[in-house]
């Protein structure tokens, strides 16, 4: 690891991680769940995807 310049690879930023000291890493605490709204398809979605095959 080099701490003078960014990571160049996927396998250098993994390694780097792998350095972080426990006490600096998050808390593993649960996700909050969220309940998005449901979606429904109107008038004006329906009228951007209209003529999609044209275009196809």
């Amino acid at each position: 690891m080099n701490a003078v310049t960014e990571p160049e690879t996927l396998s250098e930023l993994i390694a780097d991680c792998a350095l972080i000291p426990a006490t600096l890493q998050a808390e593993d605490l649960p996700l909050p769940r969220v309940t998005a709204k449901p979606w429904q398809v109107d008038e004006a979605c329906h009228a951007q995807v209209a003529e999609l095959d044209a275009f196809v």
